[in-house]
């Protein structure tokens, strides 16, 4: 595991941006941490607001939405704690019961929480989430533990902490421009990435150049050429 956990944190500084870091992040966490089936990592902007960052899916993000709304959970102790948080059962545990129950509802019962930086007013954390309740054992919590140090390590050195919002803000409009083009030609969301990025490659401009425009004005940039 010592040896995983050394290529994953080389493999992470090897990215050429702070999108590719984080989707590298939680992507590997399933098979890295025992016990993970999705993860989440969670920003606090101005010590307010809730977002995620970047999720492995809609489960994910669904509980950052939660935490924002009830203002509470493990990922926020996480943070302003400075702690691991583990969570057996979200569905028994009294800490956050109002979130425990709505995160419950939603299928989310386990979770192991990890500060991973403090910048300014903005902080963050990185979330490992399970369906299943005790998912995660004292292993887990140990190397859930190193591989949030290998990641924050990873972040702070490409210091690419601050275009966290930025990348966030992109992936937006990219996310955005793969729902138009989904809805127009009934297209799955890898097809639709794939259609931006040849319309990219095409004219020689940056895919966020060419999701922004299509957003704007309804016209994907090389379409006259399909």
């Amino acid at each position: 595991m010592s040896q995983r956990l050394a290529d994953l944190a080389r493999e992470m500084q090897s990215q050429a941006d702070a999108p590719a870091v984080l989707d590298l992040i939680v992507a590997s966490v399933a098979g890295t941490v025992p016990g993970a089936e999705e993860a989440t990592i969670s920003l606090v902007q101005a010590r307010r607001r809730v977002v995620s960052a970047v999720a492995t899916g809609n489960l994910a993000r669904l509980f950052d939405d939660l935490q924002q709304q009830t203002r509470q959970g493990p990922c926020m102790d996480a943070m302003y704690e400075h702690e691991t948080v583990r969570v057996d059962d979200l569905a028994t545990d009294q800490r956050w019961p109002d979130l425990g129950r709505r995160a419950a509802e939603l299928g989310l019962r386990s979770m192991l929480c990890f500060q991973l930086f403090v910048h300014g007013d903005d902080l963050g954390a990185l979330n490992v989430l399970s369906r299943h309740p005790r998912a995660f054992t004292d292993e887990s919590e140990r190397i859930g533990l190193l591989y949030a140090s290998h990641t924050a390590v990873a972040l702070a050195q490409a210091q690419k902490i601050n275009s966290l919002e930025l990348g966030m803000a992109s992936r937006d409009v990219i996310g955005q421009a793969k729902g138009v083009l989904m809805e127009r030609y009934k297209i799955t969301e890898d097809q639709a990435f794939a259609v931006l990025a040849k319309a990219s490659q095409d004219t020689n401009r940056k895919l966020i150049e060419v999701a922004a425009n299509l957003t704007q004005t309804g016209v994907l940039t090389s379409e006259g050429r399909h």
